[in-house]
Order: structure tokens, then C-alpha cells, then sequence
């Protein structure tokens, strides 16, 4: 395993990315509504609140070192003394990444929303009236070193073409509790055909289980939940499910009325 000084930042950074949820109704390019094609699971499926805040990763590295990261962007290198205080990142994230287990002979990504806070999202004061700032584990991914020293094109081949592998939700809730990590709360777990295919349903469904946020920071939290993530239990199968555009669609088939 190479030190951290021969890692390229670039390579590091693509294949650490987390990839685009897509919407469990697939999205009208033209309006931003939905139409009526579901996403198909079978067998169990884990729902889980999305949480709106900004997506973050936590990096770790064999021998103890790690990089703190928005989306797009390291922020972060283990021993800096200078840093990216964007969004609130690096402040919510590396008093929790100075304790997390050094993986053996893996790259293994955390990914987590950070939320609250000082504006980090539109919905900031949903979760919180004080700026309080939260963090909740949504994903974990192991990736092989070797990755890194391909070019980055095909770094990003790789990760576009679903080249990352995220773990099990029975193993992300076993690596939650072994590193004491809060995660993004769990909902229930329901048969893929017993969700609604329509959009009607689906909102209503959202409604059902998902009527206010589960993750307020303080009393003065607005209290209105973004939505929901669908996830089959192995992981193959990912789709989100938010309030707003389910509201939309709806609204634009009332004005063709």
C-alpha cells in the first residue's frame, strides 16, 4: 500500500465520489415533474429518511491517515493546519474521523449529510433554530488501492459504471455500531411489491411514514422532512423519494386541468 504522499489527489478524489441517487419516479426532463415509471426492487426494502443538508465523505486511509471532502471537493488532509471551511465539513466531520478504525488494506469511504448549521442547505431551519449542526452516516464503501493508479478517465468510467462497491445494509449498520456513528434513521423495512407505482401512492406513502423529521437538532427545528431513500438490503437497487417533487408534480397536472 502506497504512503499517502504518493496518492494522486485527483485519483483519490474521483473514485471516492459518491455517485447520483436517482428518483424512484423517474424524472420529466422538460418540467421537473415525475412520470409514472417506478423503480423496480424486489424482496426487502430499507427506507431510510433523506436528510437535506450537504453530502460529505469521510476517507480513511491504512496507517491511521484520512481526508474530509464535500461532494465534489477534498476539503481535508489528516495534519493540516489550514482547510476549506465550507459548509460546515470539516467541523462536524473530523473530531468523528480522528477516531474511526484504520481499514487494513482498503480505501474505506464514509458518507455522510452534515445539516443544520448556518444555512448549509435551503432547509437548514427544518433541523434546526440555533444553527445546531448534525451529521448522520448514510453509506460505506470500500474501494481497492489499485484504482488509483489508473488514469483518470477511467477512474471515472469505473465509478460512472457502478464500479464502487457499497456494503451491505446489514454490514453498514454492523460498521455504524462498531465506530458509533449516528445514521440516517431507519424507517421500516417493506416488501418491493408492496410499494405504490404511482405518484398519487407514493406521496401518500411518504406521508404515512415519514410525516415530520426524525433528525431535529433543538426544539427550534421547523420540522418538515425532505423525503425518503428506498434501498434493497443488498444494496443493488437505490432510489429517493422527496416531498417536493411529488408536490410539483402534482401542482402541474392541476394546472392542465
Amino acid at each position: 500500500m502506497p504512503v499517502v504522499a504518493d496518492f494522486d489527489l485527483a485519483a483519490l478524489n474521483s473514485a471516492t465520489k459518491y455517485p447520483s441517487i436517482l428518483t424512484y419516479h423517474e424524472l420529466d426532463k422538460r418540467n421537473g415533474g415525475l412520470v409514472e415509471k417506478p423503480t423496480a426492487f424486489s424482496g426487502d426494502v430499507v427506507l431510510t429518511e433523506k436528510v437535506d443538508g450537504t453530502n460529505a465523505r469521510i476517507i480513511t486511509l491504512p496507517g491511521g491517515d484520512f481526508f474530509l471532502g464535500s461532494r465534489d471537493e477534498l476539503f481535508y488532509a489528516h495534519g493540516d493546519r489550514v482547510w476549506n471551511a465550507r459548509h460546515g465539513i470539516v467541523e462536524a466531520l473530523r473530531p468523528l474521523a480522528e477516531r474511526l478504525t484504520s481499514p487494513d488494506d482498503e480505501i474505506r469511504v464514509y458518507y455522510l449529510e452534515v445539516f443544520g448549521g448556518n444555512k448549509i442547505s435551503r432547509a437548514s431551519g427544518q433541523y434546526t433554530g440555533a444553527q445546531a449542526l448534525g451529521r448522520r452516516l448514510f453509506d460505506v464503501s470500500a474501494i481497492d488501492p489499485s484504482i488509483l493508479q489508473l488514469p483518470l478517465p477511467e477512474i471515472a468510467s469505473w465509478r460512472y459504471n457502478d464500479g464502487q462497491y457499497f456494503h451491505t445494509e446489514e454490514r453498514l449498520t454492523e460498521i455504524a455500531s462498531a465506530e458509533n456513528i449516528d445514521m440516517v434513521p431507519r424507517l421500516g423495512t417493506v416488501r418491493g411489491s408492496d410499494l405504490p407505482t404511482d405518484i398519487v401512492g407514493m406521496q401518500a406513502f411518504l406521508t404515512q411514514h415519514l410525516a415530520t423529521t426524525l433528525v431535529a437538532l433543538d426544539e427550534g427545528a421547523g420540522g418538515n422532512p425532505e423525503g425518503i431513500v428506498l434501498r434493497s438490503t443488498d444494496r443493488s437497487v437505490i432510489a429517493k423519494a422527496r416531498y417536493e417533487n411529488y408536490a410539483r408534480t402534482l401542482q402541474l397536472r392541476a394546472r392542465k386541468k
